[in-house]
C-alpha cells in the first residue's frame, strides 16, 4: 500500500461473506481476493483458517494489535501475600544458616582442643 494510505477494514459480515462465496464457489485465494477488491490474497487466506477453526464468529473478534501473553497481573492481596510469605522462608534459611555457622565453629574447636 502506498504511504499514508491507512489500511482498509472489512466488516466481520464481508469476511465471512467472501470465505463462504470463495468455499462455494471454489474459488482460489487470488481469485477471491480479486473478485472482492481484498488488497492481498494472504488476507483471504488467514480469513479462511479462522473461519476453519474457529467459525463465522471468529471473523467477529478484533486481531489487530499484539497479542495477549496470557498472563493477567496479580492482585495486590495476592503479592503482598507473596511477600510475606518470601520474609518467613528467607528468615527461616537465616536461622539456619546461623545454627549451622554455630555448629561448625563448634567442631573447629573441638579439633583444635583435642589436637
Amino acid at each position: 500500500m502506498p504511504k499514508g494510505v491507512p489500511n482498509k477494514r472489512y466488516t466481520p459480515e464481508f469476511k465471512i461473506m467472501v470465505v463462504e462465496t470463495m468455499r462455494r464457489e471454489k474459488l482460489s485465494y487470488h481469485e477471491a481476493a480479486r473478485q472482492f477488491d481484498v488488497s492481498e490474497h494472504h488476507v483471504v487466506a488467514r480469513w479462511e483458517r479462522i473461519y476453519i477453526e474457529e467459525g463465522a464468529e471468529g471473523l467477529r473478534i478484533e486481531r489487530r494489535g499484539r497479542k495477549s501473553t496470557g498472563k493477567s497481573q496479580k492482585p495486590k492481596k495476592d503479592v503482598k501475600e507473596d511477600l510475606i510469605a518470601e520474609v518467613q522462608r528467607l528468615r527461616a534459611e537465616n536461622a539456619y544458616l546461623k545454627k549451622l555457622n554455630a555448629l561448625v565453629a563448634e567442631r573447629v574447636r573441638q579439633e583444635k582442643k583435642h589436637k
